[in-house]
């Protein structure tokens, strides 16, 4: 655990979703079955909170998220949200639970360790922004996408969707699932490059378990520098990107896993890497 982190103790247990960790990998698993688990404002908010945690544990070095049963995540729960946030003309409390929506996508992003969306169902609304979030979409044969905030008459660009998603699929991609709202299969999210692979259903968790596993037992500190730099330069000129991989690499060059790659290199054995 991070000597930085301050005095608040670490959450042991989630009420609104499982949250498991095994071999460094953790896996949130959204556990409303029956409403294809959908979102209600309190699994936003464990959302929120278990993500920012996570930078500060020790024990976890990728994240998994999946759903239970046939839906990845069908969007934020209707009845439970619109209806009560409706209810009290509040402008104030709206705004407060949109930001906390975006910041669960932030935090995602912010995560300095790999995150992949194991979707093995529908992925709508505020569940395919979540997927977006990932840094890996691995995806079941019968799993699809729907952006359909425009159906609903709000805006389609909704946690982050009009920022991430032209960046994955490109910006005419981008403008047609936002303001059309089809559903997108996942061989078609496989040919527009949403999906990085797409699996058989029955393949799907020992699929992402073992990608997972692959990035847990990588040199975490390299990948959570790829990770950002790879955030950070969606925004930057050439010349500005180039310099920051320049520096990175230099001080990455003295770290201790890469001395370490040299040592195992030449003792014919694997690496033991330690983030360091």
């Amino acid at each position: 655990m991070t000597r930085f982190r301050g005095s608040a103790p670490l959450t042991d247990d989630w009420e609104h979703f499982r949250f498991e960790v095994d071999d460094g990998v953790g896996t949130i698993t959204l556990d409303r079955p029956e409403r294809l688990n959908a979102l209600t404002l309190d699994v936003y908010a464990d959302l929120r909170d278990l993500v920012a945690e996570l930078e500060h544990r020790d024990d976890v070095r990728a994240l998994v998220i999946t759903g239970r049963g046939r839906g990845f995540c069908s969007g934020g729960d209707v009845e439970e949200i619109i209806g009560e946030l409706l209810a009290t003309g509040d402008n104030r409390r709206v705004t407060d639970f949109t930001r906390m929506t975006g910041a669960v996508v932030r935090n995602l992003r912010e995560l300095p360790i790999p995150v992949i969306a194991a979707v093995n169902g529908t992925a709508a609304g505020a569940g395919a922004v979540i997927a977006l979030a990932a840094d890996l979409r691995i995806v079941a044969r019968s799993a699809s996408f729907h952006f359909l905030f425009a159906q609903v008459g709000l805006a389609g660009a909704d946690m982050g969707s009009a920022y991430l998603l032209p960046r994955i699929v490109g910006l005419g991609r981008a403008s047609e699932l936002l303001l059309l709202g089809d559903r997108v299969s996942a061989d078609d999210a496989a040919v527009i490059g949403l999906a990085n692979r797409v699996v058989d259903d029955d393949d799907l968790v020992a699929e992402a378990r073992g990608v997972a596993e692959r990035l847990a037992a990588g040199p975490s500190f390299a990948l959570a520098m790829t990770k950002r730099l790879l955030s950070r330069e969606l925004d930057m000129d050439l010349h500005s990107a180039i310099e920051l991989e320049a520096i990175t690499q230099a001080f990455l060059m003295r770290s201790d896993d890469h001395a370490e790659f040299f040592a195992a290199r030449d003792e014919g054995r694997d690496p033991d890497w330690t983030g360091r």
